[in-house]
């Protein structure tokens, strides 16, 4: 026994002393940190969404999470470690309610939620396709007397869209910035982009839309 005691008890007692006193200090700061509570916005963070599916809803809501904690904790936290994850496994097309608990809220440790709002939010799916539709060029600008707009022609005529089903069958083409061809005599060539008036919406391949605009005189005086 003393053989025991003076190897497992006695050997460093110093240090093993000291080790136990810095736990006891570490456990009393710990159990006396005030308590604080915060509130923060973050999105919300959609997984396993199914292949070929789309969400359609225009606006998806963020949280607003409060949160409870050790101040130590409070004082340190962003919201970038703060998780509203929704599975979206099995999801169909058409609407579909989602409930937001604490238990969709991925926190540090140590802190709790106290409050989520919105606690429920609905969201629209359709089928994710996708086609081709026209671009149309807009040309403005002031012409050289005597001369008028012959010929307006796109590079490429057509894009290819992506988004929800309907929304990708509503639109009708896509239209570019506008192209000033103030002063044109004869041909000339504008670098632009086309435009997709639904946000759900979007080309499959971004790039630059060449419009070449040819100008020709007035076979009338005064014609535009």
């Amino acid at each position: 026994m003393r053989q025991f005691l003076r190897n497992h008890v006695f050997h460093n007692l110093g240090l093993k002393l000291f080790s136990l006193f810095l736990a006891v200090l570490l456990w009393l700061a710990v159990a006396h940190d005030p308590m604080a509570e915060v509130a923060i916005n973050v999105p919300i963070e959609f997984h396993h969404v199914p292949e070929n599916l789309e969400i359609s809803s225009e606006n998806i809501p963020q949280a607003q999470i409060r949160i409870r904690g050790p101040v130590r904790i409070i004082r340190e936290l962003t919201e970038t470690e703060i998780h509203p994850i929704i599975d979206l496994q099995g999801a169909t097309t058409g609407e579909r309610t989602y409930d937001l608990t604490s238990k969709e809220i991925h926190l540090p440790h140590d802190a709790e939620v106290v409050q989520i709002v919105p606690t429920q939010f609905r969201v629209s799916f359709d089928q994710r396709t996708q086609r081709e539709v026209e671009v149309r060029p807009r040309v403005i600008g002031t012409f050289a007397a005597g001369y008028r707009i012959s010929q307006v022609t796109a590079d490429p005529k057509t894009i290819t869209i992506v988004g929800p089903e309907r929304r990708v069958k509503a639109i009708e083409n896509a239209i570019t910035d506008p192209v000033d061809a103030s002063g044109v005599i004869g041909r000339a060539t504008f670098t632009t982009h086309a435009y997709i008036a639904d946000p759900m919406v979007r080309p499959v391949k971004s790039g630059v839309i060449h419009v070449t605009v040819v100008t020709e005189k007035s076979s009338r005086p005064g014609e535009p």
